[in-house]
């Protein structure tokens, strides 16, 4: 009888779903597991608009109410059906603000079966904080949350969060208290957004937008631009060419913009307002770019159920860890790459920052992800992997990066044009270490048949101006000749005269 859980999936886990009840949308998530860097087994989401109307009659849309339930009765099946060991559902500025938002609530109780937790202003601002603390490595600046309903920002500092505030700035609601008039949205914009100090006092940080608007927004500049990695999570635009951009979008003649289209129908109504609210936002901010967010209230709420000592693991090691216990051949030997070429480094003399020693760990853990697919293309699919993999904690340049040293890795240190999209976006500095980085790994991988235990052994020593790659005596048989033509393209990369050496060294001695 074939197994129920495939091998593909981390052993241990149980499925976790969170139900997100917002102003715009109601969504079911469902995590693979409550872990630092979790992914996603289903994601499912309907337009209803619940805040619809909500700032002229105060009541929720009742065709709306009657879709959310709707909806609401789908999603408990569906977690049901995924084996989810819990339902956390969380309701937002709508539910909380409406007249019939308690009964609402009511009937949204009786169909989960549980309680629902309907947020306040602070706590979706600080659940959008623990979403970008999640998401990104040691995160500066402001978070802005923008939802149907209302607008959420608040400071974060590596794990640190500051007072958060919520604004009647949602999309929903800005486009009703404005009568459907971008002028006047953008002036009670600007006026709302003047009673944010937080903006001024975090002058010149980051601005990490999240939501679905925001998201949007970020997808259309993409296409107008033809960038070539489509990964929303980490992508940045630098200030002055957001302004641009906003601008044309907040004038509201979508039908005119090129790449329209890539837009469902559905979310193209609220982008002007989207775009008007993250340009008062900016204006005011004066941040040092735009940084777009895949993570935000649920995330944070899943981040919130973890223990405090998981919190504070790094989530890109995590999701590269998580990938070597389930792709590679050894995930102790992929442990193995990090640490010797730590020490390779060293032996080399060459330094890295704190987010370049990060990446190469991670592209060492994930170094052998690819081991099942044929060998013409093992490298273009640990290339693909990678690149667009859900990994957060990194940059656009830093996925390239991982994922042009595992491309050279498998197929050679070969020209640059071999990748020309993803080449665009490293810049030259990495390009040089991804390219160091698959030149050490194409030598031990020789050596190590990728199992573990042979690597901690092979060290590194100077002997006069040789450095030396010393094999002990008992491994002395693994070197031959592609082992040699191997070492000699890392000593070109280099630049150095490297040679292997052998040692008395025997296991056990």
């Amino acid at each position: 009888m074939s197994p129920a859980i495939a091998q593909g999936r981390l052993k241990g886990l149980k499925p976790v779903a969170v139900i997100d009840i917002g102003s715009n949308s109601v969504r079911l998530v469902i995590y693979e597991g409550i872990v630092r860097s979790p992914t996603v087994l289903f994601n499912e989401k309907i337009l209803c608009g619940l805040g619809k109307g909500l700032a002229k009659t105060g009541r929720l849309n009742e065709k709306s109410v009657e879709a959310a339930l709707r909806a609401l009765k789908r999603f408990r099946a569906l977690a049901e059906q995924a084996d989810a060991i819990s339902i956390h559902a969380l309701a937002t500025a709508a539910a909380r603000e409406a007249k019939n938002g308690p009964d609402f609530i009511a009937q949204a109780e009786a169909i989960l079966g549980r309680h629902i937790e309907v947020l306040s202003g602070k706590q979706e601002a600080y659940y959008s904080a623990l979403g970008i603390i999640s998401g990104f490595y040691k995160p500066k600046g402001v978070a802005g949350d923008l939802g149907g309903g209302s607008l959420e920002l608040v400071a974060v500092d590596d794990h640190d969060i500051g007072e958060g505030i919520t604004l009647p700035l949602g999309g929903l609601r800005l486009q009703d208290m404005a009568n459907e008039k971008l002028s006047e949205a953008a002036r009670i914009a600007r006026k709302e957004l003047a009673r944010a100090a937080l903006l001024q006092a975090h002058e010149g940080q980051i601005f990490y937008a999240v939501g679905g608007t925001w998201r949007n927004l970020a997808k259309l500049h993409m296409t107008q631009k033809n960038y070539p990695l489509h990964v929303m999570h980490g992508y940045e635009i630098e200030t002055g060419e957001a302004i641009s951009f906003l601008k044309r979008v907040a004038k509201g003649n979508l039908d005119a913009l090129r790449g329209i289209d890539s837009i469902s129908k559905n979310r193209r109504q609220l982008l002007a307002y989207g775009a008007t609210v993250l340009l008062e936002t900016i204006k005011r901010m004066k941040p040092s770019k735009i940084v777009f967010s895949a993570l935000g209230v649920r995330e944070g709420y899943l981040y919130s159920l973890l223990p405090a000592s998981e919190q504070r693991l790094d989530p890109l090691l995590s999701s590269a860890e998580e990938l070597a216990v389930l792709r590679s051949r050894s995930p102790r030997h992929a442990r193995e790459l990090a640490v010797w070429t730590t020490l390779s480094l060293q032996a080399l003399g060459m330094e890295e920052s704190e987010d370049e020693t990060r990446y190469r760990q991670a592209a060492c853990l994930m170094a052998d992800i690819s081991w099942r697919a044929h060998p013409d293309y093992r490298g273009s699919q640990a290339l693909n992997i990678i690149a667009h993999g859900s990994f957060s904690g990194i940059d656009h340049p830093g996925r390239c990066y991982m994922a042009l040293a595992n491309y050279y890795r498998h197929e050679g240190l070969v020209d640059d044009d071999i990748a020309p999209e993803i080449m665009k976006l490293v810049p030259q500095r990495l390009r040089e270490r991804a390219k160091l980085l698959g030149a050490l790994l194409r030598v031990v991988y020789l050596l190590s048949a990728s199992m573990p235990g042979v690597i901690p052994r092979l060290v590194w020593r100077q002997n006069g101006d040789v450095l030396e790659l010393v094999v002990p005596g008992d491994l002395a048989d693994l070197i031959s000749d592609r082992p040699e033509g191997r070492l000699q393209q890392l000593a070109k990369v280099t630049g150095r005269d490297i040679r292997f050496a052998i040692s008395e060294e025997r296991e056990g001695a």
